[in-house]
């Protein structure tokens, strides 16, 4: 297989139609770890903004089970990714990505940003900051921008913008505009820093700390009241990932798709899992009849106990939820 024959397949695809396809290629064989970093700053980004990182902190989830929050995020949007938005593993996982939200106040403005990082962040990394072996193409940036506004669609939420730029004027308007220091919001910085660094074998983590923290702009030092990081440690990342490009660039291209439910840096249902089964069940937020859950202190949420990710042999595995957390 030669080094661009997936691009050259993405060339042949329709960006308004087939950007489920796009999305998929460009996620699981071009850029599978690219596009995991991204969308980890991509979320990471949002805890700055007040009215989020508050809310983030008070659930404890990142804070107390910060492996399971990391875990129950990936491997819900990898179903999505994988199985696609009809009914199945792919609606069940978005089915419960949506009872977890709605469990909570938040605002359409906050879903609408959230979104927006998600559409931006990714060319961010491969195209302005030259993280990516390729460019992406005009082409697959549309079709990225419409897979996002089909799950935002699917999400509920309100007002969606239609092109990358108004997702990228989203964004930065509303960073401009709301980040802000919240204790909450730095509790889930430091925990997710914390796990980001567990991610890495012991030697290597006192290295990890201040080269994650040498690739966050200034707008998110100040926002959670960071030290200014080393001029070493700006330059050591952007000189390091832009290596690592140039080779990756060099290297065949992936024939197999790798899907982020393989991350070995995804750790908390060894036996399997079910998305309709994983995450958080807030107070009043259905729980499958046949799974056993123990309650978040101080929370009023409940998570499932171990070994319950996965529905017994003979039960529906997506679960009869008729049994309320409370």
């Amino acid at each position: 297989m030669k080094r661009f024959e997936w691009r050259d397949k993405i060339r042949t695809l329709d960006a308004e139609e087939d950007y489920e396809e796009i999305v998929r290629i460009l996620s699981t064989r071009e850029f599978p770890w690219d596009i995991e970093q991204a969308l980890g700053l991509a979320l990471y980004r949002t805890y700055a903004v007040p009215s989020i990182g508050e809310l983030l902190g008070g659930t404890r989830e990142f804070t107390a089970r910060p492996q399971h929050r990391y875990d129950d995020t990936v491997l819900i949007l990898n179903d999505i990714l994988e199985h696609g938005f009809e009914p199945g593993r792919g609606r069940d996982a978005l089915r419960r990505m949506n009872q977890m939200h709605r469990s909570y106040d938040i605002s359409n403005d906050d879903y609408r940003y959230v979104l927006s990082t998600f559409v931006v962040m990714p060319v961010r990394w491969l195209n302005d900051y030259g993280y990516g072996w390729r460019r992406l193409s005009d082409h697959e940036i549309a079709a990225s921008t419409n897979y996002y506004r089909k799950l935002g669609r699917h999400m509920g939420i309100k007002d969606i913008p239609e092109t990358y730029e108004e997702f990228r004027e989203l964004m930065d308007s509303y960073e401009a505009e709301h980040f802000a220091y919240t204790e909450g919001g730095r509790a889930v910085s430091d925990a997710t820093l914390d796990l980001m660094v567990d991610f890495y074998p012991a030697w290597q983590r006192p290295l990890v700390r201040p080269f994650t923290k040498g690739l966050l702009d200034d707008s998110l030092i100040r926002a959670f009241r960071y030290p200014e990081p080393p001029a070493f440690w700006r330059r050591a990342g952007d000189v390091a990932l832009k290596a690592r490009a140039k080779v990756v660039r060099r290297m065949r291209p992936r024939e197999e798709p790798k899907w982020a439910r393989s991350s070995s840096n995804v750790r908390s249902y060894p036996d399997g899992y079910h998305p309709s089964r994983i995450g958080t069940f807030p107070k009043g937020c259905p729980i499958p009849h046949d799974m056993l859950t123990r309650e978040v202190p101080g929370t009023g949420a409940h998570v499932p106990a171990p070994g319950q990710a996965v529905a017994p042999a003979t039960s529906d595995p997506s679960g009869d939820a008729t049994t309320d957390a409370r």
